[in-house]
């Protein structure tokens, strides 16, 4: 592709994810997200909580110093307190429901221009209709709740289905889009967040997850794992670097992915869509994010020299 890669898409990093020591809320916020903000490669950064109003504020006035967008991601809200949306305890979804609630209260103050959550576990074949139902109340108190601020796009992230990984009610693209269609009749600002990281761990391929998912695909997020190997330091949802040895993503399948985008006609030309990166470093192998980051950016921009 000869034209830049920033006429179709906001080039965004996880903040939390790259500098996972941020992650629960507390930390050195500011100083890792500095060195993203200084960094003119990325137009869009997504935070998740920031326990401090005083950082968050900062945080704030930083990125919008930067010139950069900003998204709201809740998923370490709910996985760092084991909470979940589709809870069969009514208290524990309700505490699942009123977290997300407070990450939308974040994400307006922050200046996101959206906010993205995940599904509780998988509870199983036989519980799962219950499950999906008790998930769809919950997502629709969310909306009904984050529309009286305004009208901020929301958007759940598809994950797995396996024991290694995240194994969440909603994995397979096509009952994620089922339900996200039902939830859109609503609110119709709601929609899926599609992860490549995501994508081998469902046995699915770019065209069947992208086509399937392209009249509700809100957000993207490139980046890759280790499913093979279970020995491996990063096997499972662990997001390692692009191209790490025994994982399944490296540039020709980032550059597929991409290839599949623009088919669906995410990429329109017209508007950038969020595309970020969900990488972390392997504390296992020593890594170092400012090194993962580096590796990330090579390959968006081999994978976009190949389309």
């Amino acid at each position: 592709m000869q034209e830049s890669i920033y006429k179709y898409a906001d080039v965004g990093l996880i903040h939390f994810m790259a500098y996972p020591e941020v992650g629960k809320g507390e930390g050195p916020i500011l100083e890792t997200l500095r060195k993203i903000c200084e960094d003119d490669y990325f137009t869009l950064v997504e935070v998740t909580w920031i326990k401090d109003p005083e950082v968050r504020k900062k945080a704030a006035d930083m990125i919008q110093q930067a010139g950069m967008k900003v998204a709201f991601g809740a998923q370490p809200t709910l996985l760092s307190q084991k909470l979940n949306l589709n809870d069969p305890d009514e208290e524990g979804r309700k505490r699942a429901v009123d977290q997300i609630k407070s990450s939308v209260d974040e994400a307006y103050e922050i200046g996101a221009s959206g906010l993205a959550f995940l599904t509780g576990r998988d509870p199983g074949e036989d519980a799962r209709e219950e499950g999906l139902q008790l998930l769809f109340d919950s997502v629709l108190e969310i909306c009904d709740y984050a529309s009286e601020k305004g009208d901020m796009p929301i958007a759940l992230e598809t994950f797995d289905q396996l024991d290694c990984g995240k194994n969440t009610i909603l994995g397979p693209t096509e009952d994620a889009v089922v339900f996200a269609e039902a939830v859109r009749s609503y609110y119709p600002n709601f929609g899926l967040m599609l992860d490549l990281s995501h994508m081998p761990m469902l046995g699915e391929t770019p065209w069947k997850m992208l086509y399937t998912a392209k009249d509700v695909l809100a957000h993207v997020h490139i980046g890759n794992c280790v499913i093979r190997d279970p020995k491996h330091a990063a096997y499972g949802d662990e997001h390692p670097r692009f191209g790490i040895v025994g994982g399944e993503n490296g540039v020709i399948e980032l550059a597929e992915f991409l290839e599949g985008l623009f088919r669906i006609e995410y990429f329109d030309g017209i508007t950038p869509k969020p595309l970020s990166f969900e990488v972390k470093p392997i504390a296992a192998h020593g890594e170092c994010s400012e090194l993962i980051i580096a590796n990330a950016k090579r390959a968006l921009n081999k994978a976009w020299a190949m389309i």
